[in-house]
């Protein structure tokens, strides 16, 4: 027997099923947004310049090689730049995996070891990318000359990172891993095409490619690279032969300046260069200064 139009239990009936209908859809949705397998394709490296210091940019989190490009490009005439989409993110594979530190510095080995036998490379990163390249350089000591660390995230364990993140404002998104996981991936497949409307001063290359990666590549890599995983031992490792230098503006609110200061602690011989009135797209909003940053790190 049908309930009467209207009554509760008919309201109930259409709330449940409006329900079912958005779960199946999000499901689809889910599904259709994951490679379902590791192809064994390396990651995607874009080369500028042919002599000169070899230069290995890795950027952030939704981060791509034309994010560093939009930067560092001029410095091709005088050196030899990698940029490097990591993996999950930009024209790299996004195989349906767990995105841990160990996965995502095997396949950096991959691609830097190679340009790494003709010396000892400079690692460029900039917020996600930087807490990477400190990882790899206390795993590869012998491959990398120096670090130019932008923007990096430093919170002393996991937990004091979900602590700072959930002060944020949508802190609660970015630390519970459903609701960030819904809004990557509607924000890829259902507003994908508006990215570049929406993100006001933000280069349109940077917008576009902030929805080249899927949900699985980005909720876990933040939960694994940066909640889940303590950078101060691998600080620690790096041997004195590793120059170490930080950029950093003194307002950024995704990346505490304070953390940075906490490191100079931990290792004084490292160099810390602040940027006034900077804040995490430190990169590319002060390009200039960056560059000249880079290349004084260089001497």
């Amino acid at each position: 027997m049908s309930e009467p139009r209207g009554s509760r239990r008919w309201w109930v009936k259409r709330v449940a099923l409006g329900m079912g209908t958005v779960s199946l859809g999000i499901a689809a949705l889910a599904v259709a947004d994951a490679d379902g397998a590791d192809t064994g394709r390396p990651l995607f490296v874009k080369r500028l310049g042919a002599t000169g210091p070899l230069l290995v940019f890795l950027p952030g989190i939704g981060g791509t090689t034309r994010y560093w490009e939009l930067v560092v490009a001029s410095l091709r005439d005088r050196h030899r730049l990698a940029l490097v989409d990591l993996l999950g993110f930009g024209r790299s594979p996004k195989p349906w995996t767990t995105y841990s530190v160990s996965r995502h510095l095997a396949e950096l080995e991959r691609v830097i070891t190679p340009v790494a036998a003709e010396g000892p490379v400079v690692l460029v990163g900039h917020s996600l990318g930087a807490r990477l390249a400190v990882a790899y350089a206390a795993r590869f000591p012998t491959q990398v000359r120096g670090l130019v660390l932008v923007s990096m995230p430093y919170f002393a364990g996991g937990d004091n990172a979900k602590r700072f993140v959930a002060r944020r404002d949508n802190g609660w998104i970015w630390t519970h891993m459903v609701p960030f996981a819904l809004a990557c991936l509607l924000g890829r497949r259902l507003l994908g095409w508006a990215a570049p409307m929406l993100a006001g001063d933000v280069p349109r290359e940077v917008a576009e490619d902030m929805n080249q990666m899927t949900w699985r590549s980005s909720t876990s890599t933040m939960w694994e690279v940066i909640y889940r995983y303590d950078l101060t031992a691998d600080l620690l490792r790096l041997p004195p032969s590793v120059a170490v230098t930080f950029l950093h503006g003194d307002q950024d609110e995704s990346a505490p300046l304070s953390g940075i200061q906490d490191i100079a602690l931990l290792r004084p011989s490292v160099a810390v260069s602040v940027r006034k009135g900077a804040d995490h797209s430190l990169p590319l909003k002060h390009r200039a200064w960056v560059r000249e940053q880079i290349i004084e790190a260089m001497r």
